[in-house]
């Protein structure tokens, strides 16, 4: 059960919102992810968003580090092109979806450009603890053990789904049922980390077989090797499979479950955690937060209290 204080209920999405956003991420889903890293400029405070920027949070700005009052510029580590939640617009190589333009309302709520900085999923965390990157908003899952390195600040909810073959041809019903099935994960992901290792452990005590894994750099690797054969099923973020099956007619949803807050992530040394929970905290509380889910169909996934430091 989810703190009824903290989540915004789930609602109806707009159907224009949705449709609109269908056809956008439609004519970038074939784009082909960066295979290293790569930067994408973020724009000028302000920008790049679609919706009415956010105010200067002054209160937010004061609490900034030196560093980065200075340069006035966040850089800002996003995985790998995976709509709707990060995927370049159409002819560029400029992200957009919903941890770009959460980034940048931060960047406006705090007078700084946001440069966001395209990488790996696995490789964030060493890029943040090298000083590569100030900060992460990459649908990442606060854990006792990341919390170990980075400090998290919720900013929206998302689940796991379990992506299979139209028809679902190895019967799969839910995670209950991936006991010895091919099953294509994210390196360094939740599902990866923390979910099958508990899996694997139901698994073994009703004597079965544990879950055959295939680890894949993006979420649409698997999907090719799911829809190839090669697998029986894709675990991952819900959105970015909830998507994809509606564009691929190859694949289809056998289940959505364990919905949980998501949090930015930043270097526990760095000073910078206050400054932008303040920043957050008024962020999700306008209606610009809001607007940016909504663009991409994910009002639901819309929280009210940014966390610090909440360990899933």
């Amino acid at each position: 059960m989810k703190n009824p204080l903290t989540f915004r209920p789930d609602g109806q999405q707009r159907a224009a919102a949705v449709v609109a956003s269908a056809a956008i991420l439609f004519a970038v889903a074939g784009c082909t992810p960066s295979a290293t890293p790569s930067s994408a400029s973020g724009g000028a405070a302000g920008q790049d968003t679609g919706v009415a920027a956010v105010p200067v949070n002054e209160a937010a700005a004061d609490l900034l580090p030196e560093s980065i009052k200075s340069s006035k510029v966040l850089r800002v580590a996003i995985p790998t092109n995976e709509p709707p939640t990060q995927f370049y617009r159409e002819g560029t190589r400029e992200m957009t979806g919903t941890n770009p333009d959460v980034a940048r309302l931060i960047g406006q709520a705090l007078g700084v450009k946001v440069d966001i900085q395209v990488a790996n999923f696995d490789s964030i965390i060493p890029g943040i603890a090298a000083d590569r990157y100030d900060m992460t908003v990459s649908s990442m899952t606060p854990t006792t053990k990341r919390m170990e390195v980075l400090d998290f600040v919720d900013y929206m909810q998302m689940g796991n789904s379990i992506a299979v073959g139209t028809g679902n041809p190895a019967g799969i019903k839910d995670q209950h049922s991936l006991c010895g099935k091919k099953v294509g994960l994210l390196t360094g992901s939740y599902q990866l980390t923390v979910n099958v290792p508990e899996y694997d452990q139901a698994c073994a005590a009703e004597g079965k077989e544990g879950i055959q894994r295939s680890e894949f750099q993006d979420t649409r690797q698997a999907i090719s090797a799911l829809t190839s054969g090669r697998l029986d099923a894709v675990l991952a973020d819900s959105p970015i499979l909830n998507f994809a099956a509606t564009q691929n007619p190859q694949i289809e949803i056998a289940a959505k479950y364990d919905f949980t807050p998501v949090g930015l992530g930043i270097r526990k040394d760095s000073g910078l955690v206050n400054a932008v929970s303040v920043a957050l905290d008024g962020v999700i509380k306008s209606d610009s937060y809001l607007k940016v889910l909504g663009k991409y169909g994910l009002e639901s996934s819309a929280i009210t209290d940014a966390r610090v430091n909440f360990a899933q």
